[in-house]
């Protein structure tokens, strides 16, 4: 048995932080967990460095689009509030080493058959329930239900034996040893289980984080309240939180740069310079909670059943462009979805298709055609939309003339999830962050089962299974599967990866302590105003 001892917690996860100073240049950052950030002519120490903690105030923060109640248990763009309302087992540190949360401490089988968890036993629900090992027991059996649509279900189902040694011991026995069990910890929230359903339809939020629900109002946001309950003596620190949904770009800005909001991760590369040239406001371009922007390719849609026909569309996308000029400066151009904190990635699978649109051209040639029409969905949001056009630019230059699809948020999660996508689509995924294994048996995208793309191949599912169990000490053997899985991401183009991009942090220079985790789940715990 290996004993893994309570470790620990961590401050503020490392990131880049940048000082909006008017007049400065273009600010490069890669935006990447182990990637250097170029920072700003001014720049500021990282948040909480400056002041001492404070209690009090309502934090706003300006998102662009409301939350779907129906899809609280998936991870999605609009996941901000799940560390608000709930907790997690366990949390990452920046190098992927598992901390406690409501699991204080565990044992890890030798075998990888079994895990043993101690659990906290002054924790409550919101509505002054205690918790205890059935609320595990609960999450998990919840997120092994299909109609949750969560990711990381198949590492749920692995999970098929439940034996409790008390309210706050509890062993789970694996059907089979998995290498991403903590990732599952860590994306799975821990929900009260008497109001689950009035949950997944909007109607009650229980949960044993910092705050409650206090409001949800469809289409405008939700507002929080301290929970004086909370197990963490002395947080949160703020005494509320406000997520008001602002849509339009410029309007998310000028609530910013008023101070009507004080946060936000919704602002559009194209709007940064407006941020930097306000000195009253902050970039912080996180390592963790990385995502990428990807072109989805329905491979079930002639022409592009064709795989070099996909192949020309890798290579006749200008990701260099898209970074410095839609993104603003932030993200790394990435054939690959692999940041580079991953053991996944390579240099050399990250440049495996650059900008060459008479390769394009050749290939589109070669497969039989010189002008294709295509439908693209992209989500209808002024950032998603610039990616969707410069996209839609290179596509132009080599004779594939798309057609965009605006789409709300909602909508295209469900086509996500359901396989229900036209030809082409632009959205970002994530998952590349967390252990290599997840990406590929849990990301609609990705997944080697059943992903959007409606790829099928026996080699791929057979390698991802092979990765997905393969032990974390081997490292040879498990460096080797992911170089295998890379291979076939980058050779069948059904998911054809663009750019890697952290999230990107804009806040009042008054606002510290702001952590996200490895799921872009908000953690506000030490969070406070000045």
């Amino acid at each position: 048995m290996t004993e893994l001892y309570p470790l620990t917690p961590s401050g503020p996860s490392r990131r880049s932080t940048l000082r909006a100073a008017g007049g400065g240049a273009l600010l490069l950052g890669l935006g990447l967990a182990g990637c250097r950030s170029a920072v700003s002519e001014t720049s500021s120490a990282p948040q909480g460095a400056s002041a001492a903690p404070r209690r009090g105030g309502v934090l706003n923060i300006a998102v662009n689009a409301d939350f779907t109640p129906a899809l609280l248990f998936a991870q999605s763009g609009q996941s901000l509030q799940q560390r608000l309302i709930y907790n997690t087992l366990t949390r990452y540190d920046d190098r992927l080493h598992p901390k406690p949360e409501l699991a204080s401490s565990w044992v890890y089988a030798t075998d990888g058959r079994s895990i043993t968890l101690r659990l906290r036993d002054d924790v409550t629900f919101h509505n002054g329930r205690a918790f205890t090992a059935d609320d595990v027991i609960f999450a998990v059996k919840n997120l092994q239900n299909p109609v949750r649509a969560a990711q990381l279900r198949s590492t749920a189902a692995t999970i098929t034996g439940f034996e409790k040694r008390g309210d706050h011991e509890l062993v789970l026995r694996l059907a089979h040893p998995v290498n991403n069990l903590f990732d599952l910890f860590e994306f799975m929230i821990i929900a009260d289980s008497e109001s689950v359903e009035d949950a997944v339809a909007g109607k009650k939020f229980i949960g044993t984080g910092p705050f409650k629900l206090k409001k949800w109002s469809p289409g405008a946001g939700l507002s929080l309240t301290r929970n004086d309950a909370y197990w963490q003596p002395g947080r949160p620190y703020l005494d509320g939180v406000e997520l008001r949904v602002i849509a339009q770009a410029d309007a998310l800005i000028s609530s910013l740069r008023s101070g009507q909001s004080q946060l936000s991760f919704d602002v559009p590369g194209k709007s940064l310079g407006a941020v930097r040239a306000d000195h009253g406001l902050t970039i912080d371009d996180y390592d963790t909670g990385a995502g990428a922007i990807y072109l989805g390719v329905n491979t079930t849609v002639a022409p592009l059943t064709d795989r070099t026909v996909r192949q020309a569309l890798a290579w006749a996308v200008d990701r260099d462009r898209l970074v410095a000029q839609t993104l603003g400066g932030y993200g790394l151009a990435s054939a690959a979805p692999w940041p580079k904190s991953s053991p996944a990635y390579s240099e050399a699978n990250r440049t495996h298709y650059t900008h060459d649109p008479a390769k394009a051209r050749e290939l589109l040639k070669s497969a039989g055609h010189t002008r294709l029409d295509l439908p693209m969905l992209h989500i209808a949001l002024p950032g998603e939309t610039a990616i969707a056009e410069s996209i839609q630019y290179d596509l132009k230059q080599v004779g594939v003339h798309v057609t965009l699809q605006p789409t709300d948020g909602a909508t295209a999660q469900k086509k996500l999830i359901s396989q229900g996508m036209p030809a082409l689509w632009s959205l970002g995924h994530g998952f590349a962050q967390v252990q290599p294994s997840t990406l590929a048996v849990s990301a609609y995208p990705f997944n080697e089962a059943k992903n959007t793309s409606e790829y099928r191949s026996a080699a791929y599912t057979k390698v991802v299974r092979e990765a997905w169990t393969e032990p974390e000490t081997d490292t040879a053997a498990a460096n080797a599967l992911h170089r295998k899985i890379s291979s076939i991401l980058l050779d069948e183009a059904f998911l054809i990866d663009l750019v890697v991009r952290g999230q990107l942090q804009v806040s009042a220079t008054r606002l510290h302590g702001v952590t996200l985790n490895k799921f872009s789940y908000l953690n506000l715990d030490n969070a406070y105003l000045v």
